[in-house]
């Protein structure tokens, strides 16, 4: 898989005291009680990506100020390291909190095992953009280390369908335009659907296998009709749909939050060209039993094609995966803790119990912790 993130270190971010050379899949399912440390995990993929995008400072303002992402404040962490490796070529950052509360930034790139090479330090914003069209210094006329990296993470997505609210913009119009990639929000679900519909045979098949798993959720939606309405000097489009039996244009505000969110689940882990790195945290809220099944489903499929990351505290979830799937999030003398699971250790109790069972009874040890 182009871009697969192969390990991940982490030190001194938010709860997350160290993790060292932690290694992912193809397939993610991050599990844990609350306050384990599995949205912070999430969040450092938010957070380069935006770092990628040149809106680094922006991000950190928004989540609080530099002070809020040190662990246990700024005495015991004066700088948060993170490194990620992408097959041959890796990239490290460290972070340090200046006077106004913003982050200066240090960041390298390296190729195997070869030395790391600075690309800045003191930055306020990271030159993982300015460095995309690197050349190879040792392979004349190949793409270089910033090439590679900056592929991987600019095209990575962390998908937040949370908003199901009546203003949120999944429920809105948005121009016919918009539909290059899925917005994290969904915000652009419509025009994205509706340039599958009308885009070539796998961009068609696509949209016809995501109309086919909704019914199932949904067995009296039919389709969606998604009509092309001039405002203005613009052209949009909402996600407006057709319940069998009927030719009545419904709209939007029909849908229920979790039929509307489980619609965004399908478009996003069924597209034709997905994100290097799809990244879901909790996408069972909301969901029928008979959905769960048809997420996990999804999920596994879209791992066969990019790498997935999903967080989860559903057991229902859970069942559908297998041990080596699993990472298990749990907090330990204050900081949280990622651990895999070993396959030999289970065996004898997965021959009476499920995988989700197992953690309820927190055999797998994910559960709510007194320190």
């Amino acid at each position: 898989m182009a871009g697969k993130i192969d390990r991940i270190s982490i030190k001194g971010f938010k709860s997350i005291r160290e993790l060292v050379d932690f290694e992912l899949h193809d397939l993610n399912v991050i599990v844990g009680a609350n306050g384990a440390g599995k949205s912070n995990f999430i969040q450092i993929f938010r957070m380069v990506h935006e770092m990628a995008l040149k809106g680094f400072q922006q991000f950190i303002v928004n989540a609080g100020g530099a002070d809020a992402f040190p662990f246990n404040g700024l005495k015991e962490t004066p700088e948060i390291e993170v490194d990620f490796s992408f097959g041959q070529n890796a990239y490290r950052f460290k972070l340090t909190p200046t006077a106004d509360e913003k982050f200066s930034i240090a960041e390298y790139g390296r190729y195997l095992d070869y030395s790391w090479s600075c690309y800045g330090m003191g930055l306020l914003e990271s030159r993982l953009q300015d460095i995309r069209d690197e050349r190879s210094a040792r392979y004349p006329g190949s793409p270089g280390i910033g090439h590679y990296v900056y592929g991987a993470i600019s095209r990575w997505t962390v998908y937040h369908f949370h908003d199901t609210s009546a203003t949120a913009p999944m429920r809105r119009s948005e121009i016919v335009e918009d539909c290059e990639k899925l917005r994290n929000d969904g915000g652009n679900i419509a025009p994205f659907l509706l340039a599958m519909r009308n885009g070539d045979a796998r961009q068609r098949e696509s949209y016809k296998r995501i109309v086919e798993t909704v019914r199932q959720v949904t067995p009296f939606f039919d389709d969606f009709k998604l009509d092309v309405v001039k405002v203005g000097v613009a052209d949009k489009v909402k996600l407006s749909w057709r319940q069998k039996g009927s030719d009545y244009p419904f709209q939007p505000y029909h849908f229920s939050d979790g039929t509307i969110r489980f619609i965004c689940l399908a478009a996003a882990l069924l597209q034709p060209s997905p994100p290097s790195t799809i990244i879901i945290d909790e996408p069972e809220l909301g969901m029928h039993p008979m959905a769960i099944s048809l997420l996990a489903d999804m999920i596994s499929t879209a791992a066969r094609h990019t790498q997935v990351v999903v967080a989860t505290q559903c057991p229902q979830l859970i069942d559908h995966f297998g041990v080596e799937d699993l990472i298990v999030a749990r907090r330990s003398e204050g900081a949280s803790v990622f651990e895999r699971l070993d396959p030999t250790e289970l065996k004898d109790w997965l021959e009476d119990y499920s995988l989700g069972e197992l953690w309820q009874k927190n055999i797998i040890n994910g559960g709510p912790a007194h320190e």
